[in-house]
């Protein structure tokens, strides 16, 4: 069991198993007296969480013009979506009467970089991910953010896999 640690950094993105990551933390890890655990939660860009642009304007408008309305709705969506996800990472926190200092952060981009800036930034003595044990083809094209972030950070990385 680790203990005396510094930071530890859960990442969270509102998944099963990544709460079951955080849970792992709040059973087994021991921080520090100053110690803290960060709860970090990364968003997509509005333009990836859209998939799409609205389209271009029909019977011949321009086609590159963004749409403002669309963005900042996609924006309110997953501003709800992600205070949905610290809400709920917080209440683990809090049903399991955790005394440590409880941080979160909330970052924008592609997760697998901005966990390990993050956990870069912060100096963290671990991190601690769910793994959503996708199949080798799904693998293969969205690749996996813990594998990534394994090889990718300087400090040890436990990963919770989900139970069946």
């Amino acid at each position: 069991m680790p203990e005396n640690l510094r930071c530890v950094v859960v990442a969270v993105d509102g998944s099963e198993e990544s709460m079951k990551g955080l849970q792992w933390a709040l059973d087994n890890v021991k921080l520090r007296t100053d110690g803290s655990l960060i709860i970090i939660h990364v968003q997509s860009p509005p333009s990836i969480a859209a998939g799409l642009n609205p389209g271009s304007i029909p019977f011949g408008g321009p086609s590159d013009v963004e749409v403002p309305a669309f963005t900042a709705a996609i924006e309110a969506h997953q501003r709800r979506i992600t205070d949905a996800i610290i809400t709920h990472a917080l209440k683990i926190c809090a049903d399991n009467n955790y005394q440590a200092e409880v941080k979160t952060q909330v970052l924008i981009g592609d997760p697998k970089e901005k966990i390990c800036e993050a956990v870069e930034e912060l100096h963290a003595d671990l991190l601690v991910m769910g793994c959503r044990s996708f199949g080798p083809i799904k693998r293969m094209f969205l690749g996996s953010v813990s594998n990534y972030c394994s090889n990718h950070v300087s400090c040890p990385v436990m990963i919770v896999k989900g139970t069946t």
